[in-house]
């Protein structure tokens, strides 16, 4: 899935996003990246059947913490990860389009623990897709590690690998690079290389934005995360334009900071 063209967002219509009805933005916003892959009903349908299974109806509120700020509650997906909104739609998206071709493919992640669940949980049960995920043994949280083994569908593997996370990077990455092998299994990613996954998490940024005031009013965005994804989907959002200058950004990356706190060095 390729994008076909940048829409700008500075006009009129994007201000009906203030009204938290979160299905009616990806259909919008993701449309034209679509080009003729799929038909605009059949894209509809699909947003509908990603989100049916979410705890809150607007799928990622927004709550007032106190005078100009509020919190982007993303934890109300299958999983409870952010990477849920993401990801079940994704599935569906592949999934389809894999079917429509008569094709077969191979996902294959790495994690430290929400990716492989809200993956897992995503794409267990497809029919065209083969989905393994590597993760690093002892590292990740015993509810992560649940998440992603206990799972009985004939299409999910779980792989734990003695070594970190940088590890299980590395390996997917080696797969990637061996040309041979990727084209023989059809492999797919569904980490942040993934450009439909970063395209479908900006739907909560343009969400939370246009509830704020955007485009007419300034909205910046602290981002407590580990790597570099979710804020690069925030830097989409701004790039189409639904914001008039640039948002404070704030990546807070732990994956540094506490071991810089500790007086040592840390992998993952």
């Amino acid at each position: 899935m390729c994008p076909i063209t940048g829409r700008n967002c500075r006009d009129k219509r994007w201000r009906v996003f203030a009204e938290p009805v979160f299905n009616t933005l990806p259909k919008t916003v993701l449309m034209p990246f679509l080009g003729s892959d799929v038909q605009p009903e059949r894209f509809a349908e699909i947003v509908d059947e990603a989100y049916a299974g979410f705890s809150h109806a607007d799928i990622a509120p927004l709550v007032a913490l106190d005078d100009g700020h509020y919190l982007l509650e993303l934890f109300h997906g299958p999983t409870l990860a952010f990477k849920d909104v993401a990801m079940q739609l994704l599935a569906r998206l592949m999934d389809d389009a894999l079917r429509r071709r008569g094709q077969r493919a191979t996902i294959v992640g790495a994690t430290s623990g929400d990716t492989g669940g809200a993956a897992i949980e995503a794409f267990r049960g497809r029919d065209a897709v083969d989905v393994f995920i590597l993760y690093p043994q002892g590292r990740v949280s015993d509810i992560q590690r649940m998440q992603m083994t206990t799972p009985t569908d004939a299409n999910v593997h779980t792989l734990a690998v003695d070594g970190t996370f940088d590890d299980c990077q590395a390996l997917v990455k080696a797969m990637f690079n061996d040309s041979e092998f990727r084209q023989e299994v059809n492999l797919a990613g569904v980490n942040s290389i993934n450009w439909a996954r970063v395209m479908a998490q900006t739907t909560y940024y343009f969400t939370a934005a246009a509830q704020l005031g955007s485009p007419d009013t300034p909205v910046g965005f602290s981002v407590p995360t580990g790597n570099f994804g979710d804020i690069f989907c925030r830097i989409c959002r701004r790039a189409n334009g639904s914001s008039r200058r640039p948002a404070d950004d704030c990546h807070q990356c732990e994956r540094y900071s506490r071991p810089r706190h500790a007086g040592r060095n840390l992998r993952n």
